[in-house]
């Protein structure tokens, strides 16, 4: 019988879990896995053509998953919004069963040859917090709040990754700040947008930003984002 691809990838991931905190997100951790489920090399090579790189990617995009189960079942009415972003961020390192393959994996992307996917693993947990939460920008804050959390939840999984504390208080203290911090620079940014002397002299690079928009969702939506073009 056949097992479906998204299943035996599962298998694997699972499988590899048990031999992670040892060898790593490796080859010898890869290999195991392929012992451990029985699973043809070859189909096991078709499924992951990079091995356990590729088992620890299916890691952290299950657990983005996870939180956005999480996030559907929360009610989040009555929340400010830092607040919101602060309890997603929270949810998606709750969702984490084993806190040794998450600190694995941070070393394998902290390696060049892997930093992009590290990267863009990150910007995707964001993109999906954003998505979650309702964002509805089009133009460059698109970027900008993707960009800003990204900063906020690496720092904070790698305070998480050394934190001894109760419940992980120390982290949720850590991520409080953090968020704080981020507030305090769009308050300032607010002031600028309200000073007609500053406005005047950044008008030329606001338009400039101004011309950049959100990716397209749907059709094209591979795209990074796109220009606006003048209608005839």
């Amino acid at each position: 019988m056949t097992v479906p691809y998204e299943t035996a990838k599962a298998d694997l991931l699972q499988a590899a879990l048990m031999h992670v905190p040892f060898d790593g997100w490796s080859e010898a951790t890869f290999q195991a896995a392929i012992r451990d489920t029985q699973l043809a090399p070859s189909v096991a090579r078709a499924i992951c053509p990079r091995g356990a790189v590729d088992l620890a990617v299916a890691f952290h995009k299950a657990g983005d998953g996870a939180m956005l189960a999480r996030l559907q079942e929360a009610d989040l009415d009555g929340m400010k919004f830092r607040d919101k972003i602060a309890t997603a961020v929270r949810f998606r390192l709750e969702v984490v069963e084993d806190k040794e393959a998450v600190r694995r994996g941070t070393t394998l992307f902290a390696l060049p040859m892997y930093a992009p996917d590290g990267a863009k693993l990150v910007w995707g947990t964001c993109d999906a917090i954003w998505t979650a939460l309702g964002d509805t920008s089009e133009d460059v804050n698109w970027y900008t709040k993707r960009a800003t959390l990204s900063g906020v939840y690496s720092s904070t999984v790698l305070y998480w990754l050394g934190d001894e504390s109760p419940d992980h208080m120390a982290t949720w203290a850590f991520l409080d700040r953090r968020i704080a911090d981020v507030m305090r620079i769009e308050e300032i940014k607010a002031r600028v947008r309200k000073s007609p002397t500053l406005s005047r002299l950044l008008a030329g690079p606001n338009w400039f930003l101004g011309q950049i928009k959100a990716p397209m969702r749907g059709r094209g939506a591979d795209m990074p984002g796109s220009w606006s073009t003048p209608r005839d």
